[in-house]
């Protein structure tokens, strides 16, 4: 990055699609479709308690993201291209990050139980990929220094 303002667009974009992504798997596939826990190589009170762990931390992010967002429109540095593609990819790298290292190397979860898993894997990572291929064109776009708040469109 150039400037220290297009750093702090990247890092907030990023804490903040991270934030996101991972506080919507915990709603939907922990919550609303039982499909895991963040852990489940233990008791449900254990997994519970994971799953709470990572809700805690999907909020510090996505907070701290907005946090530094909020500051960022207090400065007028605002810039939406690189801003956004940052967070979409913060929430890929999630994504893939937990698709490959979480799933498959540390074993900590699936993303089903009593499945074919081979669709779900390749769903998963291939979303992953594109937020963060979607992500990588709007920074790309974004370095203009025409690129603010104000000029935007």
């Amino acid at each position: 990055m150039r400037t220290p303002a297009a750093r702090r667009n990247v890092v907030s974009g990023l804490l903040f699609g991270l934030g996101v992504i991972a506080f919507l798997d915990e709603v939907v596939f922990h919550q609303l479709l039982h499909w895991h826990h963040f852990y489940d190589g233990s008791t449900t009170a254990a997994g519970l308690v994971s799953d709470g762990l990572f809700h805690a931390f999907s909020w510090f992010a996505t907070i701290a993201g907005l946090f530094l967002f909020a500051d960022l429109r207090r400065r007028h540095e605002l810039r939406r291209r690189l801003w956004a593609g940052a967070g979409l990819i913060g929430a890929g790298a999630f994504q893939l990050y937990d698709g490959l290292v979480q799933h498959k190397l540390l074993g900590l979860h699936q993303i089903r139980y009593d499945v074919d898993l081979l669709p779900y894997d390749i769903g998963w990572n291939i979303t992953a990929v594109l937020l963060m291929v979607a992500g990588a064109v709007l920074l790309f776009r974004g370095r203009s220094a025409r690129d603010s708040l104000e000029n935007d469109a």
